[in-house]
């Protein structure tokens, strides 16, 4: 069986000789009856995740209506079949210890069977956002189709089919996290940003936190651009004998008083005095120097703690200082 949609599938039907294309058309449609035990699942399909209360309700209706659509089979070897479509109904009827299920067998090859059973379940099953991609890529490579011409042909636009296929950049992890149902196709596309090691760290927060799609985007964004660590405070630097001569020199000298007209007004005089304690810090420091350079033998030590900076200046007594 080809598809019209498949070059490649149809090119191959063409080639095909009349005699074998009438024999294929005798078998459409025509319902047989095989054993269960001769059936296995089709190599292709997409679907891994089978809903075991769904299998549960289809059984029911199926015990209680019969099957009312065959299952599609292709006999791979000599009465050996492998499934193209209706897993589920298979699964539903050996719940029910069926010997024999009525189908459709067709003439097949693997190519044909492995396009069959994903458009199949693309167009009829529920499958996860996962399985629809991994669908939609099997498809391309089995047929040598473009992401447009896929999508053409599927009835998709070529944003959703190519949406889908970006989920397979995913993680293994993460992949599986959104076939399982537990975090949804929009938070698997808010982790697309990450590398594979951030996508493990954003998707175990956002299980444990339970995170809405929002707040993993807000996540994501601060895994990529993190906030810089605040800055750390300098040491002030220790003053040289230069620094604290000339700072001497500048405190010490006398000002020259100037006179000043009578005519001309009084001007408000800014203050001078700064808040900032390093200001502080290094006065204390070239004071220490100038005292040191003087010959007296003080010690100067600096500590910090969560009251606050600490200076401790040790000044020995008169005699110790007049015996060394």
């Amino acid at each position: 069986m080809a598809f019209s949609f498949f070059k490649k599938n149809t090119h191959k039907a063409q080639k095909q000789g009349t005699n074998e294309a009438a024999d294929q058309q005798q078998t459409v449609n025509q319902v047989v009856m095989v054993p269960l035990g001769n059936i296995v699942p089709n190599r292709f399909q997409p679907r891994k995740h089978f809903n075991d209360a769904r299998i549960s309700e289809l059984a029911g209706t199926i015990k209680e209506h019969g099957l009312l659509q065959p299952i599609v089979l292709r006999e791979y070897e000599s009465d050996h079949y492998e499934i193209i479509a209706g897993e589920r109904r298979f699964r539903a009827v050996r719940s029910l210890h069926w010997k024999e299920v009525p189908a459709i067998v067709q003439k097949m090859n693997d190519e044909e069977t492995a396009s069959m059973a994903l458009v199949e379940n693309l167009q009829r099953e529920q499958l996860s956002p996962i399985e629809q991609a991994r669908a939609y890529a099997a498809l391309m490579k089995l047929n040598d189709l473009t992401q447009e011409c896929l999508a053409q042909q599927m009835g998709k636009s070529q944003s959703f089919v190519a949406n889908k296929l970006r989920l397979l950049k995913l993680s293994d992890a993460v992949q599986e996290a959104i076939m399982d149902g537990q975090i949804t196709e929009r938070h698997g596309r808010a982790l697309l940003q990450l590398d594979d090691l951030q996508q493990q760290l954003a998707l175990h927060k956002v299980l444990q936190d339970g995170l809405n799609v929002k707040e993993t985007e807000e996540l994501v964004d601060h895994l990529l651009h993190p906030e810089p660590a605040a800055p750390t405070r300098p040491e002030p630097a220790a003053p040289t004998a230069a620094e604290t001569e000339a700072d001497t020199t500048e405190h010490t000298a006398a000002p020259t008083p100037k006179k000043r007209p009578a005519s001309q007004p009084k001007q408000r005089v800014r203050s001078t005095h700064s808040t900032d304690p390093r200001v502080a810090i290094n006065t204390i420091k070239k004071s220490v120097a100038m005292v040191q350079e003087a010959g007296v033998p003080i010690t100067y030590s600096e500590s910090d703690d969560d009251a606050g900076h600490h200076i401790q200046i040790t000044v020995p007594t008169a005699d110790k200082t007049d015996t060394e």
